[in-house]
């Protein structure tokens, strides 16, 4: 009977196996239900993250633009080169990152910066250690070749073909197309959202800078698998798991044509080969472009865009920065300069516009004016002039007289009017305003003390009156074409690779002056006569035959050496600068330009001869591209047929 009386401790174990089951059974259920989430719910995600893991995007250069000049001979193109990238959390520091050096051949310093570089990659955090880092720009071929043939090896090491911006004239005109330089970080932090990266390049100056949201194009990718072998990879794996789109192609930059003449320069550059110095422009008086603009000296644009490596760079910007002559200076358009007696001509209309003088107006000139106590020298003893002698021999004292008797605002009226003491709008370089000083400057600068002698200073184009090369061609030219001052225009079209054109840029007129033209017909005299009468200041240096008219100028410098001038050579930069401002030909004007020669000394002497030359030049393209043209359009002459006769 005892065998058959139950356990008191049975039912107690029943009820621990019931709830352990009941446990066992939840977490089964549990994970049955993390299962669900992580493969059903959540699966398109971990599937995505998996695919992350070994699939990366590899970075495809875009082509930038080609810039071209306004006959089509390329400014600045792209050539190719290699870049190295290295994806920091790939790289093995211990086996990898000692044989890339190797390869690449680096140098002591280079191996330091660049490991440090991976290294603070690697512990930025976020996405950037799984990012590509730029290690080395255009390498040399052999290092391209070395990398590439071991390249199953250096896992997240990249060579990456990567076009080279590259200047085929060098120096000139380089100020105007401007210069690539490397994305800093404060950049880099402004342009977030608009694709660029650390190690791109961006236009620095000029039309590349300008011009840069058209030029650089968008980069395209192709996706790779991660971290096994890359041939085994693109043969037998990357149809297997990369899913489509495998490949976004780069989207090539769009063509720049500018208004510029490339031959134009090359001609103006060898005329200026004797100075130190200066700045020409040349615009065409019937539209505002801008056929001509050379600062010099200048710089080579290959070197400092990074195409000779980093250091090049940064000796060549040492060396330019410390140079007084200011070669990375546009003097074209970011320096203003005493505008000397090329103001004479808007004095003149100043004052025959306000009744002062008459163009029969005598005015004897004994080597000066006396205007007080003070004796205002003239360039020599003219005797007795009227106003086209005035303007044909330069004569100062014949300017004092209409000092005298205007108003300074006047003068700084007509010149506002034609555009001085304004900025031009043309946006390319960082633009000088110049100044057109009135009474109420003079007034705040001298704290009140107005003297009658800056009136007199500023009728010819001395005192503060500041002018920009380009200011005054544009003035020329509105002098040429009977008062139309045009927007300065720069790029006349944009352009696909293919050549078709997406936007044409037309002239733009900015102010018409009102000038009276029987007025404006007798400055124009006078100018003519600069040039082709025997007392004229530019008679002398004109060659022969060249058919234009112009004034000269011979403007004061303050007498201040600039810093790091050696002492012993001062003496340069306390000479006048050399002016000459005109348009060609005399009767019927095309162009306007400008001569400037830094401290030249005397502007009859010393720019004269540039802008004569300038001129002829011109004259011979303008001939050899009308045969050409008319060549072009003649038909080709029939054959004869062939009869046996012959």
């Amino acid at each position: 009977m005892s065998i058959l009386v139950q356990r008191s401790d049975v039912g107690e174990f029943r009820r621990r196996y019931r709830w352990l089951v009941l446990v066992i059974l939840g977490g089964f259920l549990m994970l049955l239900g993390r299962l669900v989430q992580l493969q059903i719910v959540e699966g398109d995600l971990h599937r995505a993250q998996a695919r992350r893991n070994i699939i990366g995007e590899l970075s495809l250069a875009t082509t930038r633009g080609v810039i071209r000049d306004g006959q089509g001979q390329i400014l600045a193109a792209n050539r190719p080169s290699y870049n190295v990238y290295a994806v920091p959390e790939q790289v093995d520091m211990e086996k990898t990152w000692p044989r890339v050096m190797q390869l690449m051949a680096l140098d002591d310093g280079e191996k330091e910066e660049l490991t440090k570089k991976l290294l603070d990659a690697r512990a930025a955090g976020g996405t950037r250690p799984s990012q590509q880092t730029l290690l080395r720009v255009d390498v040399e071929r052999d290092v391209v070749a070395a990398l590439e043939t071991h390249e199953d090896d250096l896992r997240g090491i990249d060579v990456v073909p990567v076009p080279v911006r590259y200047f085929p004239h060098g120096e000139l005109g380089a100020h105007l197309i401007g210069y690539m330089r490397e994305i800093d970080p404060e950049t880099l932090a402004r342009f977030e959202g608009r694709g660029y990266r650390a190690g791109d390049q961006l236009g620095a100056v000029g039309v590349d800078r300008r011009w840069e949201s058209y030029l650089r194009g968008q980069r395209g990718w192709r996706k790779v698998l991660r971290g096994i072998n890359k041939r085994a990879a693109r043969e037998d794996l990357e149809p297997k798991y990369l899913e489509e789109p495998r490949r976004l192609e780069p989207v090539p930059g769009r063509d720049v044509s500018l208004t510029v003449d490339i031959e134009l320069e090359e001609a103006i550059e060898k005329a200026m080969r004797g100075q130190l110095a200066g700045a020409v422009v040349v615009v065409d008086v019937r539209t505002g472009r801008l056929l001509a603009a050379v600062s010099k000296p200048s710089f080579d644009p290959n070197v400092v865009s990074g195409g000779t490596g980093m250091r090049a760079v940064r000796d060549t910007f040492r060396r330019l920065y410390a140079d007084p002559l200011r070669p990375t200076l546009d003097k074209t358009i970011s320096a203003a300069y005493p505008p000397g007696s090329t103001y004479k001509p808007f004095s003149a209309l100043a004052s025959l516009a306000e009744g002062l003088i008459t163009p029969q107006t005598q005015v004897n000139c004994r080597g000066g004016y006396e205007y007080g106590r003070r004796f205002f020298r003239c360039t020599g003893v003219h005797g007795i002039v009227n106003l086209h002698q005035a303007i044909v021999r330069s004569c100062n004292t014949y300017f004092y007289h209409v000092g005298e008797g205007i108003h300074i605002d006047r003068l700084a009226k007509i010149g506002l009017d034609f555009g001085f003491g304004l900025k031009t709008g043309i946006g390319v370089n960082p633009e000088a305003r110049g100044r057109m000083p009135t009474r109420a400057w003079y007034t705040r600068r001298y704290k009140g003390a107005f003297r009658g002698g800056f009136t007199l200073l500023a009728s010819i184009g001395q005192g503060a009156a500041t002018v920009t090369p380009l200011q005054l061609a544009l003035a020329y030219g509105a002098l040429a074409n009977g008062g139309t001052l045009y927007q300065p225009q720069v790029v006349r079209s944009i352009e696909t690779s293919d050549g078709t054109v997406v936007q044409e840029f037309p002239p733009r007129v900015r102010r018409m002056v009102g000038v009276n033209e029987d007025h404006l017909s007798r400055v124009k005299t006078g100018l003519i006569g600069v040039v082709v009468e025997r007392e004229g200041t530019a008679f002398h240096e004109t060659q022969a035959g060249t058919d234009m008219a112009g004034k000269t100028g011979t403007a004061q410098v303050s007498h201040v050496t600039p810093r790091g001038v050696d002492p012993q050579k001062v003496w340069y930069f306390n000479r006048d600068h050399a002016w000459f401002a005109g348009y060609a030909p005399s009767r019927s004007p095309e162009i306007a330009f400008v001569v400037l020669v830094e401290h030249g000394g005397a502007g009859g002497k010393n720019a004269v001869p540039i802008g004569s030359r300038l001129v002829r030049e011109w004259q011979k393209l303008e001939e050899k591209r009308a045969t050409a043209r008319t060549s072009a359009r003649r038909p080709a002459p029939k054959k004869e047929p062939d009869d046996g006769t012959r």
